[in-house]
C-alpha cells in the first residue's frame, strides 16, 4: 500500500474528505449567516439553534410520522422558513435601525430559550436517526492509476460524498440568485437605499422578511443533513456555530461567495492540520480569524469601509 508522510494514502484521502464534508457544513451556515447579516444587518446568533431545530424536526418526522429523508429535504427548510418569518414578523423588524449589539443579544436569548424547550423535551442525549439505503455504505474507488500498486483502494462514504455535493449545489445557485439575477439586485438595492427601492413600487418590508426566512430555511437544511451523519442533540448546533462565526468573520461579513469559499477551505485546512498536528485542530481556525483580523480588518473578501 502506497505510503504518503508514513500514513496511508487511503487514510489521507478519507481525511480529506472528512475535511470537505466539515466544510461543506461551515459553508452552508456562514452562507445563511451573510444572507441575513448582508440584507438585514442582523447577526444571527440563533442561527446554530435554527440548525439544531432542522435535525430535530427531521428526527420526528421520521420517528412519528413515518416521513422519509427526501421529503424532509424539502418540508424542513419550509417548515424553519416559516419560523424564521414569524422571528422576524414579531421581533427582528424592530431592531433594524439600532445597534448590532441589539439583534446579537437578542438573538442570544432566543439560542437559550430553544435549546432549553428541546433539552426539556427530549433530553440532553442524542437521538439517531437513519440514513435512507440510497446514501448507505461506501463507493471504493481504485488508486492503482495513480499510484501503480493495485492494492491502493479507498472507500468513500455516499453520504459524506452526498453532503458535499449537494452543499456546492446549493451555495453556487445561493450565489448566482443573489449576485446575477434582478431579484437578487432587489434585494441588494433594498439594503443600501431602501426608500429608492420602495418608489419603484417595491415592497422591501416583505423583501426583508422572506431573506430571513431563506437564511433560516438554509440552517433547517443543513440541519436535515446533519441528522443522518451525527447523533441529534439540543447542544449540536451550540458546539457549531462558534466556529461558523470565524468562518463568517474570515471570509467577511454579508459576503456570500467569501462564505462559501472560506468555508470549503477552512474544513480542507482542519483535516490537513489534525493529519499533521492533531492537538491543533480544534484551534487552527480562531488562530487565522486573528491574523487575518489584524491584516485585514474586513475579512479576506470583505469591503473595506
Amino acid at each position: 500500500m502506497t505510503m504518503i508522510f508514513d500514513l496511508p494514502l487511503s487514510y489521507l484521502g478519507l481525511q480529506l474528505l472528512i475535511g470537505l464534508q466539515n466544510g461543506a457544513f461551515y459553508a452552508l451556515l456562514s452562507l445563511g449567516l451573510a444572507v441575513i447579516f448582508g440584507m438585514l444587518n442582523v447577526i444571527n446568533f440563533a442561527h446554530g439553534a435554527q440548525y439544531m431545530m432542522g435535525a430535530f424536526l427531521t428526527w420526528m418526522l421520521l420517528d412519528w410520522v413515518g416521513v422519509s429523508y427526501w421529503w424532509s429535504l424539502l418540508l424542513v427548510p419550509l417548515a424553519l422558513g416559516a419560523f424564521g418569518i414569524l422571528i422576524e414578523r414579531a421581533l427582528l423588524r424592530w431592531l433594524y435601525d439600532l445597534d448590532h449589539l441589539y439583534g446579537l443579544l437578542l438573538t442570544f436569548g432566543l439560542v437559550l430559550i430553544i435549546e432549553g424547550v428541546f433539552v426539556e423535551s427530549f433530553g440532553a442525549s442524542g437521538l439517531p436517526y437513519n440514513k435512507p439505503d440510497l446514501l448507505a455504505g461506501a463507493q471504493r474507488i481504485p488508486l492503482g492509476a495513480l499510484t501503480g500498486n493495485e492494492k491502493d483502494v479507498m472507500m468513500m462514504p455516499v453520504y459524506r460524498l452526498w453532503i458535499i455535493g449537494v452543499s456546492l449545489a446549493i451555495c453556487l445557485a445561493t450565489w448566482f440568485g443573489i449576485e446575477k439575477t434582478r431579484l437578487g439586485s432587489y434585494l441588494r438595492a433594498a439594503t443600501e437605499n431602501p426608500m429608492l427601492v420602495r418608489a419603484f413600487g417595491i415592497n422591501v418590508p416583505v423583501m426583508i422578511m422572506l431573506t430571513y426566512a431563506f437564511g433560516t430555511a438554509l440552517a433547517g437544511f443543513t440541519g436535515v443533513l446533519a441528522a443522518g451523519l451525527q447523533a441529534v442533540t439540543p447542544h449540536m448546533g451550540a458546539n457549531l456555530i462558534i466556529v461558523v462565526f470565524a468562518v463568517v468573520v474570515i471570509g467577511g461579513m454579508g459576503s456570500i461567495m467569501g462564505s462559501v469559499l472560506t468555508g470549503f477551505a477552512l474544513g480542507l485546512v482542519e483535516a490537513f492540520v489534525r493529519i499533521a498536528y492533531p492537538e491543533a485542530s480544534n484551534i487552527v481556525i480562531f488562530v487565522i480569524m486573528i491574523v487575518v483580523l489584524l491584516v485585514r480588518p474586513a475579512g479576506l473578501f470583505g469591503r473595506e469601509a
